[in-house]
This record gives C-alpha cells, structure tokens and sequence, in this order.
C-alpha cells in the first residue's frame, strides 16, 4: 500500500499542474509604488548592495520581497535575507550545471526551512510574432518568405521542459526584451500589450514569470508619471486574470510524448510541435513508463536507451503507438511476435520503418536539422480521429488543452500572438453540450454554440483580441465554477 501510493503521489507530481500563474516583477528604484496600485505582490529584487534597503521599502509598500541571485552568492544572500525578512530566493541559473544548483540548494533549504527558494531560467524567448521563419536545409540557413505563415517566438516548450526535469516547482522563467523598434528603445519600451502578452503565456502555460520593466516604465511608476500608469493599467487586466488560484489541477492533454535528457537536441522540435498546436508531454529517460505514455499516441526519443526503457518502447509500439527514435541505429530489437526478424521499409536516406506488434516503429539515423518538417510528419503520425485539439483560421494562435483532474470537462487557453481580434474556429476531441468563453478584456462568460460531430466538438470564438479561456463540459455535467 506505501509504494502504490507512492507512484500516485509521483503521478501527481509530473502530470498534475495548479492552474493559476504568479508574477513577479523585478523592481531596481529605490521605492515602488504600493503592491495594490501595482496589482503585484511579488518584487524580484536583483542582488545589490542596496538589496537591503529597497527590500525593507518594498515590505512597507505590502510586497512579499525575493532577492535575485547568482548560484554563488545564493549563500551569503540567504544569510543576509533571513534577517530582514526576505519572502525567499530566486536563484538565476545561468550556465550553471543543474546539479550543481540542486546540491547547493538542498544545502540552503535545510539551513534556511523560513526561505522560499526558486530556480530561475533566464533563457525565455520574448513572445511575439515574427515574419520570417529560418530553417536549416543541408547546413544552409535559410529564411522563409515574409508573406509566409507567420514564426511565433513562444515559450511552451521551454516550460515543458522545466516542468519535466524540476517536477517539484512551477516553472520561473524570465527573458529580455528584443526591442527592434527605435522608440522603444530609446523611450518608452515595449508596448502595453506586449507586457500583457508575456503574462498571458505564462498564465496559459501554468507557469511563473519574473517580468522585466523598461527603465522608462519602471521611473515613470515610481515618480508617479501619469502617462507610465496609462501603460501599466492597461496591463493590470491580464495580471488579475491569471493570478487567480484554482480549486483543482489541472492536466495538460498530450498527443505526443517526447523522451529526451539532451535540451539542445529536442528544443526546437517541441518547440515547433507547441507551434503546431500538437500538445506534448515531455518526460525524462528515468520517467518513461507505461504510466507516463498513458493517453500518448506518439512517442519521439532522442535519448539513448536502456534495455528496460527500451522494451517499455517496444511494447508501446506493440499495443498500436507510433515510436520515432531521433538519432537511433537500431537502438529497439526489430523482432515480430512470431520470432522473426521484421522487414524494415526504407522511407528516406535517414529513416526506416518496421512493423511492431499493432504498431510500428520509425528510426532517424541523424538528428532533425528541419524541426518545421519534422513536426509536420509527427502530426501525420497520429490518427486524425485522435487528435485532441485543432485550430482554423488562426496561424498566430496557440492553443493548450487541459482536463481538470477528476472532471469530464476541458479547459482551453488560447493566445493570440497577432495582438489582433481574430476569430478562431477550435476543435476538441469528445462531446460538450456547454461552452463558455472568458477572456481580460470581456470578462466571464460568453455562451458559444457548440457543434457535434464524429466524436468532436466543434464552436467558433468570433473575437479572440490577445487572450481566452474556454470551458467545454458534457451535457451531463453539472456548471463549474471559473477560475476566475
């Protein structure tokens, strides 16, 4: 009985997310304006000699105070901050190995137990809409068209990859702002939306931000600049929207399974499998399981494998999945159920596909050097009548679809990278008699009429501006309440 629950404990764990995101925004004046007139109760204070003084300032203002940190001096800043009353540490990882954070951290939360400590990763993509798109074709880097279908800069697949490597935190990240226009950067910095964009994704995403403000914006709210306040109220919409906690978890659906320990290898594909709006579930080698391909259609490895992960692999195969080994040279012993040896189908120069059991199996021999066409061969992988979403009329959307643990009933969050009312037409696997829409701007809730077809449901958003949720439940199921 220990160890059963155990496992569910560890399900929870790497599955299960709180569906409500927090922000921090790191503040460098001396004071900031009070936490309620900011809408934040988080500062991410960097670690300067005046990290002291402006932390006892803050606390006065009502802010719940972390001090920023490099790996090394997280220890001479946990020793000052517990003495004045710091909320806790965010460690910025850097170039850091993660063991070497992870053992320097164990250390700290023991001596320190009143501190909260995080671990930062710095490296997020502003999100935003480019033009062009640059692919790699024979080591020749090539840019796309600009009246091509538009590149997003998003960072789902970088919190995938928190998510599954630090399973014991909600994934912090930060980034810092590409500011190509000439005013920005020389007066006002980003837009107000492009602020609330960067809390919409993490919002939608479930994970945490620490936000930069442009040095203009940031004086300008603390001298009390009327026209600095105009840009932040604006923004205060989106931080209430997604700041609110959830009654329950919430559970990313996955189509796609993805087994790596090597980020630089399996980035840029999940990244253009998130664009693709092809949900995925990353998982560690340690974490692959027959529990962890659960509900997966496909799995794509790029890490090598051990026998027993391998035969775990293998039988996902042989119960009607579709296993793409990146990198293999006939890691998976290509054997039939009747003892034979299986006939392998060349599909290219590099790839090879033979028949597993009611499923079949696909090894790469080189690494994806074109992650777009690769993520468009991954979504012909999947049976049509098995994806679990799909998105029309919107190229500058991204879409995540979650189950609420224990319920019948979805939750879908949208983006609207354009910045732009859209309208977006959505299909959900499964049958929903009531659909509901909210969004910052309009608040809660539009009834939106659902089609049902073919085990899909079908409805149509006609007016998605930067961002929304939706809530699909069965005809049987009683309302839920938003969580907003």
């Amino acid at each position: 009985m220990s160890t059963r629950k155990t496992v569910l404990l560890l399900v929870v764990v790497l599955f299960a997310v709180p569906a409500w995101s927090k922000v921090f925004v790191r503040w460098t004046q001396p004071v900031p304006p009070p936490a309620k007139r900011l809408g934040v109760h988080e500062l991410a204070i960097p670690w300067t000699a005046d990290a002291l003084s402006l932390s006892q300032g803050a606390a006065r203002q009502g802010y719940r105070v972390y001090a920023e940190v490099a790996i090394g001096d997280a220890s001479s800043a946990a020793k000052a901050a517990a003495k004045v009353g710091f909320a806790g540490i965010i460690v910025n990882s850097g170039d850091s190995q993660p063991d070497q954070i992870d053992q320097a951290l164990r250390k700290l939360r023991s001596a320190y137990p009143r501190l909260l400590f995080l671990i930062l990763n710095p490296n997020g993509k502003q999100p935003q809409m480019r033009g062009t798109l640059i692919v790699k074709r024979n080591g020749v880097l090539e840019a796309t068209s600009p009246t091509a279908q538009p590149w997003l800069d998003t960072n789902l697949a970088l919190v995938r990859l928190e998510r599954a490597f630090r399973p014991a935190q909600t994934p912090l990240y930060s980034f810092a702002w590409e500011l190509t226009d000439t005013s920005q950067q020389q007066q006002h910095g980003p837009d107000a939306q492009d602020y609330a964009l960067a809390v919409a994704e993490a919002g939608a995403f479930d994970a945490d931000l620490v936000l930069s403000l442009h040095e203009s914006l940031e004086n300008g709210m603390a001298q009390n600049n009327p026209s600095a306040w105009a840009v932040w109220d604006e923004v205060k919409p989106y931080l209430r929207f997604f700041a609110q906690h959830a009654e329950r978890h919430l559970d990313p659906e996955a189509n796609v399974g993805v087994v790596t320990d090597d980020d630089a290898a399996s980035y840029e594909p999940i990244n253009l499998l998130a664009r693709h709006n092809i949900a995925v579930r990353v998982l560690r080698p340690a974490d692959l399981s027959p529990r962890g391909l659960e509900g997966v259609d496909v799995v794509v490895v790029f890490s090598s494998l051990d026998k027993l992960k391998a035969e775990t692999v293998t039988d996902f195969a042989k119960k009607g999945g579709v296993a793409v080994l990146v990198g293999s040279h006939g890691s998976l012993a290509r054997q039939s159920d009747s003892g034979q040896s299986a006939q392998a189908v060349r599909l290219s120069e590099q790839s090879v596909s033979y028949a597993v059991g009611k499923g079949h199996v696909i090894e790469l021999s080189e690494p994806v050097t074109d992650p777009e066409s690769f993520a468009q061969d991954i979504r012909r992988l999947i049976d049509h009548h098995k994806i679990r979403i799909s998105l029309w009329n919107a190229l500058t959307t991204v879409a995540v679809l979650y189950r609420p643990t224990g319920a019948p009933d979805r939750i879908v969050e949208l983006l609207n990278y354009a910045e732009e009312p859209l309208q977006v037409q959505v299909q959900v696997k499964g049958s929903f008699r009531s659909i509901r829409f909210e969004s910052p701007e309009q608040g809660c809730c539009e009834s939106l009429k659902p089609t049902v077809r073919d085990g899909f449901t079908e409805f149509v958003v006609p007016s998605l501006n930067l961002a929304g949720r939706v809530y699909l439940q069965p005809e049987s199921a009683a309302p839920q309440s938003s969580r907003r």
